[in-house]
């Protein structure tokens, strides 16, 4: 307890309500009663501009944190703290990847920053000092926590973070929420309700830590919706309205229900409220009696009850922790089923009694709360809520049309760690008490069930796990535990489906009569329809399915649907999980203002269980006609055991579907299976399917979409699997293929980061024996990047295993590269190795990234030795192939690297270095002419040196011979070019296509090599220049030092005048630093333009092409291509002028030209052919056509090679 309260005095201390002098811009001179209570009394609500009020937004009173820091302020007294920062993915999995407000690493939030303590640490976040909120005022937020705990239990332990939410007023520091105990990866939304409060209060976020714990917690998003006091709105109410004092009409029903409707509590005066009866607990049980059981009702405080997390945070008589409510006790027996009940007096027949209180159920799926009547011992059920409706108050209204004497019977269970709680039992005028003695009896307790305390029982009176029930297979011989699982037409009841709702909205089962019915629609019988609820929130309406699972990959919802409402109204079904605390949504739609219904199929795919099916709706009712139902809900396909006759089709062109390949639906970020979107064609024909997946796509959060297949028998041989992919954009993230065996072991097949270009690109990746084990294969898209997209097509499974891979980036292994003799290479990063290295990989940049390194000091490789590493056998696939590799000599004395080709048993040197200025990675390349299959061999030598290493990295085998250093036509790939890795430069990667136009990615429609649209070329889109990057670079190999050499190149600029505020440079980087000498201002060019750059460095240097901008937005394209670099005689022409070009329309005309020509001189051909079999009498005779219609099945392959096989076309069926 003194840490307790040693922790409210400080935050006491912290929260002292802010001096007068505070400056508050404030342009219409309110009052300062009426600053910062969420009514804007200026015109352009400068009187709310401190407390986060955000003009123009569909969200006014909310805070994104993208323009400061909305008057919240940090107030920590340790080095936990808060402050304002913006996502880093190089700091992936240690914070956000993304802030929630724009999805990407431009956006801002509020985030922890501490070392860790040796004692619990917290950070506070407070607000800046708020007015007057409404009974209505509902506080959302976005939260995301990740890293870790060392020497605690984790996240997911007992000891780990916790947000915390709560409110300060006058002395009193009162709780409103805090984060579960489960928690999964990704953003998490927060809601709660404060309630009326009158006066100045704040807010108070705070992350408690306990010891050694470095968790990272980040906020972002908060809105404060409905919080304003309402304002006199129509001049006339309605039939069952009555005006507030404050002008505002209110709802006759909600006058004297224990809540400050009106704002100025007119609507709860003493004297109109007289006659109703109160009960707050304060004094007792006024005269309600509770009865003995198993469970109980119990009067308490939630100062009293400590910081569960199910109990009230406060009671709802007094938003205070020292005020007083009833809650349902633990059970004194293990698996009490037997209800806590509390009872009133006995009241006279009536037609106009009704009930108002306010009930907590929080922490449990299956807690419940039920209002009955009783007459003549027996019971009528009016209202229950199932489920866990959150932590806050909620109000409830019953009406009581009974003809003889009753009682009114409250029964609560509270189920696992959940919480059961009344408080404000408000009885109207019309519940009058019957004097005489006789009164009924209340229903004897149903004894204690036959089955035990993690069982339930069927209808036949078995007893089965709690975790068979609704998990889509009949357990019980009478099918009972699967027949109220959400599964139903609603003809005898809610099918399982339980309303959540907490607002003024509900979900009710209605029938089909002339009265209820919604006009026009396809439901017919009876439906989930909503309703007008008695909650005292604006909240759309809730309802869930109980909990189900797990679920197999092809489970899906089907029902029929049907909404009339304005555009802002909405129907919408999401998924809650459990497991990790999630809830994503699956479908919706809008009003739009008119009707809306049909039959939907809406993937839930595999998951664990618990999970639940929400269904939302917000409508207005008071509009005439608007509703909104649902009806004939069924599940397909959803037990684990269910498995499609294509689970095992792993090679997949993906023509006709997945193949034995899935969607991940538990994630946001999602493989879209479709055509083009923008991005280019397929690979299979040109105009095919393929699977994509967008990370800048709206409403995407979650880190990582996963394309996976069924799981598979177990493999007891290696088997290669080939595939094509297309990374492309100015900075897009990570593909990764894994495989995942039975247990949830994992293990990275294949991987690749950053722009590879808008082209296809195969890959392949052994796949090793997996034992008696059965496994999956995962193929993962990481939305470590934003600007671009990832795609797969053309999946090829076969025997054996994959030959030498000919691109290996070290970031999965050693690529099979052997290392023979004494002393070996080393498969390590600078973060993770035991041998000296690089401080950086070459592939990305971070001491993250994997090379191969051999220590070349005399302890670890005397002088003389070597340690050799040799390649798998290549095949030769063209007359020649280039080999291409990165390598790193360090400092001092670090030996040699001399490289050798084998073929046949003989090696020949082809390559040898023993320095290298600076600590950069060097480009090695060597041009192979193969006779059969062929070797590389790396060797390092020692030179007996104190320290000193050699690396390698990004090996590379492509078909034809190597251009010069820093030349290339682009055509086969980028020759050593590329953007920088180094993510503190904060810009952006060129991109490498062809002339074919895509809508995501334009460019030239002809390179400039060949003058067609099959022709490649480099290019960067200068629309993506602005905050989050203002160049773009692409960079050379480095070259030796050259006192007289030539740069030429050709670029084509695409910039409107008016947008043309950035240019095109050329610079040159050494150890003196770097210089430009060349720049060429954006224009609109439209041709193709040389450019002759001399080029003189007495050391070691690189090119560097850079776009920039000084402002923004920017639009337009910059393409290069066909640039060579020669080092003979210098340039003989002008300094860097465009000398010639050819325009579009220019060689339009002489393509059309040429075509035309070409026309004329087959037609002369056709008809000298003719004639000729004409004189030989062959005419007539043409090879009889093929009646059998031609359809595409999926295809074969064998390397890139595609063979498409013709299959009769299915009929359909009669």
């Amino acid at each position: 307890m003194a840490g307790e309260a040693m922790l409210i005095l400080l935050l006491l201390q912290a929260i002292a309500v802010l001096p007068g002098g505070s400056v508050v811009v404030n342009s219409c001179s309110s009052s300062a009663g009426q600053l910062c209570d969420f009514i804007c009394n200026c015109s352009d609500c400068s009187d709310e501009n401190q407390c986060g009020y955000l003009q123009g937004s569909a969200e006014p009173f909310s805070c994104d944190f993208e323009e400061g820091d909305c008057g919240w302020q940090d107030v920590s007294t340790s080095a936990h703290r808060w402050v304002r920062g913006r996502a880093s993915t190089a700091s992936w999995g240690t914070g956000p990847p993304s802030d929630h407000t724009v999805g990407t690493d431009l956006g801002w939030f509020m985030v922890t920053v501490s070392p860790p303590a040796k004692t619990t640490a917290t950070a506070w976040l407070r607000s800046p000092v708020m007015r007057e909120a409404a009974a209505t005022c509902e506080i959302r937020a976005w939260y995301h926590l990740s890293g870790s705990c060392e020497g605690t239990q984790g996240l997911n332990g007992m000891e780990q973070p916790v947000l915390g939410l709560a409110m300060a007023q006058g002395d009193e520091v009162v709780g409103l929420w805090q984060s579960p105990r489960q928690q999964g990866e990704g953003w998490h939304q927060l809601v709660t309700y404060p309630g009326r409060v009158r006066d100045q209060f704040q807010f108070i976020f705070s992350l408690t830590q306990p010891p050694a714990c470095g968790a990272t917690l980040a906020l972002d998003d908060l809105i404060f919706r409905n919080c304003g006091l309402q304002e006199p709105g129509q001049l006339v109410c309605g039939a069952q309205e009555s005006r507030c004092s404050r002008g505002s009409c209110l709802a006759q029903h909600r006058f004297c229900d224990g809540t400050d409707d009106c704002g100025d509590s007119w609507d709860e005066d003493t004297t109109r409220c007289k006659p109703f009866t109160l009960c707050s607990f304060e004094q007792g049980f006024c005269s309600w009696e509770t009865e003995a059981g198993q469970l109980t009702w119990e009067r308490n405080t939630s100062l009293s009850l400590g910081k569960r997390d199910s109990i009230p945070t406060r009671d709802h008589s007094h938003n205070s922790r020292t005020g007083f409510y009833l809650h349902v006790g633990s059970p004194l027996a293990a698996g009490a089923t037997s209800p806590a009940r509390l009872s009133s007096p006995t009241f006279q027949a009536t037609s106009s009694c009704s009930l108002v209180l306010y009930c907590h159920l929080h922490g449990s799926a299956t807690s419940s709360l039920s209002i009955s009547y009783v007459t003549s011992s027996t019971k009528h059920l009016l209202r229950e809520r199932t489920g866990d409706l959150g932590s806050f108050w909620v109000r409830e209204r019953v009406n009581f049309n009974v003809t003889e004497s009753f009682k009114v019977l409250i029964e609560g269970v509270a189920s696992g760690t959940g919480t059961v709680a009344i408080d404000d039992l408000i009885l109207s005028p019309g519940c009058v008490r019957e004097q005489e003695k006789l009164s009924p009896t209340l229903p004897s307790r149903v004894g204690a069930g036959p089955c035990a305390a993690e069982e339930v029982a069927c209808d036949s009176g078995e007893c089965i796990g709690a975790e068979l029930v609704c998990d889509f297979a009949q357990t019980c011989t009478d099918g009972s535990d699967e027949q109220r699982c959400g599964a139903t037409t609603f003809e005898a009841g809610a099918g399982g489906w339980h309303d959540v709702s907490v607002g003024r909205l509900r979900w009710g089962v209605q029938r089909d009569t002339k009265s209820t019915k919604p006009a026009a629609t396809i439901l017919t019988g009876a439906f989930l329809a909503l309703q007008e609820g008695e909650g005292q929130m604006v909240a759309a309406a809730k309802a869930r399915t109980p909990l189900l699972g797990p679920s197999g990959p092809a489970c899906t919802l089907e029902l029929s649907y049907h909404i009339h409402s304005g555009p802002q109204g909405f129907l919408a079904i999401s998924i809650t999980d459990h497991t990790t605390g999630t809830t994503h949504p699956a479908w919706h739609t809008l009003g739009h203002g008119g009707t809306a219904e049909g039959h939907i199929r809406v993937p839930l795919g595999e998951r664990s269980r618990p999970f639940q099916v929400e269904l939302l709706a917000l409508v207005d009712l008071q509009d005439l006609g608007s509703s909104a139902a649902i009806d004939n809900v069924t599940f397909v396909q959803c037990h684990p055991s269910v498995v499609p006759p294509e689970a095992t089709e792993l090679s997949c062109n993906f023509e006709r579907g997945m193949c034995g390949w899935y969607q991940d639906q538990s994630s946001d970020f999602r493989w879209i299976y479709g055509k083009g979107q923008g991005q280019g064609p397929d690979h299979t024909t040109g105009s095919g399917f393929f699977l994509s997946a967008d990370p800048s796509a709206l409403h995407t959060r979650d880190q990582r979409a996963q394309l996976l297949t069924h799981s598979q028998e177990p493999s007891t041989t290696p088997r290669c699997l080939s595939f094509w992919y297309r990374l492309a954009g100015p900075r897009i993230g990570t593909l990764n293929l894994k495989l995942r065996l039975e247990g949830g072991e994992e293990k990275v097949l294949w991987t690749r980061r950053g722009s590879q270009g808008s082209l296809w690109h195969r890959a392949e990746a052994t796949l090793p024996a997996t034992g008696p084990r059965r496994y999956r294969l995962v193929f993962e898209a990481l939305r470590d990047g934003f600007w671009g997209d990832v795609a797969l097509d053309d999946l090829a499974l076969t025997p054996g295993p994959c030959g030498a891979e000919l691109s290996c980036s070290f970031e999965v292994d050693g690529c099979s590269l052997a290392g023979s003799g004494q002393h070996t290479w080393q498969w390590q990063s600078n973060g993770t190795g035991p041998t000296a290295g690089p401080r950086a990989d070459h592939t990305t940049g971070t001491a993250a990234g994997h090379y191969m390194v051999v220590s070349t000091g005399r302890g670890s490789l005397p002088a003389g030795q070597a340690a050799v590493l040799t390649s798998q056998p290549y095949q030769p696939s063209a007359p020649t192939h280039c080999l291409a590799f990165w390598y790193q000599l360090s400092a001092g004395t670090p030996g040699s690297l001399g490289v050798f080709v084998e073929q046949h048993g003989v090696q020949r040197k082809v390559m040898d270095v023993s320095t290298m200025e600076g600590d950069a990675w060097h480009r090695g390349h060597v041009t192979v002419q193969p006779d059969g299959d062929w070797q590389v061999r790396f060797e390092a030598v020692g030179a007996g040196g104190d320290h000193g290493y050699i690396a390698l990295d990004d090996l590379h085998v492509s078909e034809g011979a190597c251009p010069e250093p820093a030349s290339c036509d682009f055509e086969r790939d980028m020759c050593g070019w590329s953007s920088p890795s180094d993510p503190h430069l904060n810009s952006f990667t060129w991109g490498w296509k062809s002339g074919i136009p895509l809508a995501k990615y334009p460019g030239p429609e002809q390179d400039h090599t060949l003058g067609t649209r099959d022709g490649h070329y480099v290019h960067f889109d200068t629309s993506v220049l602005g905050p989050g990057g203002t160049t773009a670079r692409l960079e050379s190999q480095h070259l030796p030092a050259a006192p007289d050499s030539c740069l030429q190149f050709w670029y084509h600029m695409d910039i409107p005048e008016h947008l043309s505020c950035g240019e095109l440079r050329v610079m040159v980087q050494s150890v003196a630093g770097q210089r430009t000498v060349w720049t060429m201002p954006g224009h609109q060019s439209r041709a193709w333009q040389r450019a002759t750059v001399p080029l003189q460095s007495h050391s070691e240097f690189q090119i560097i092409f850079e776009v920039s901008t000084r402002r923004w937005p920017m639009e337009g394209t910059v393409a290069l291509d066909d640039i060579m670099y020669s080092t003979e005689g210098g340039c003989h022409s002008g300094l860097g002028v465009p000398i010639e070009g050819k325009s579009s329309s220019s060689f339009m005309t002489e393509v059309v030209l040429g075509v035309l020509l070409a026309i004329v001189v087959l037609a002369l051909v056709a008809a000298g052919a003719w004639y000729w079999l004409k004189r030989r009498g062959l005419a007539s005779g043409t090879p009889a056509e093929s009646n059998v219609p031609q359809s595409f099945d999926n295809i074969t392959f064998r390397d890139d090679k595609v063979t498409i096989s013709s299959v009769p076309e299915e009929r359909e069926e009669n």
